[in-house]
């Protein structure tokens, strides 16, 4: 994926979405290399739409939130010039994630 990566931050994206596991995480602005750097993309995995969840793995590089006991969806509002996030979890469950950022 290293080279998908690099291409996506050389066309400009700021956001991938990911949905493998089952489970939710967001990871800080990274480069193809797994660095935080300012001019990277900002990564989620979000597949906590019904399947059953799994257990989370060792803390990866640069995550900021994750969580693998509720269900939910990512909520992303786009702008020109911005971003924000919502996680909304499946009632009764309180779990949130929310926040937003800037475009490069």
């Amino acid at each position: 994926m290293r080279d998908a990566w690099r291409t996506l931050r050389e066309m400009g994206a700021d956001v991938v979405i990911q949905g493998h596991d089952h489970i939710y995480e967001r990871f800080a602005r990274q480069d193809e290399n797994g660095r935080a750097t300012s001019d990277g993309l900002r990564g989620f995995v979000v597949g906590t739409g019904g399947a059953e969840l799994t257990n989370m793995g060792r803390l990866a590089a640069n995550s900021e939130s994750r969580m693998s006991k509720v269900f939910g969806v990512l909520k992303l509002t786009l702008r020109s010039d911005s971003y924000s996030w919502q996680f909304i979890a499946v009632p009764p469950a309180t779990f949130t994630d929310i926040g937003s950022d800037s475009c490069r």
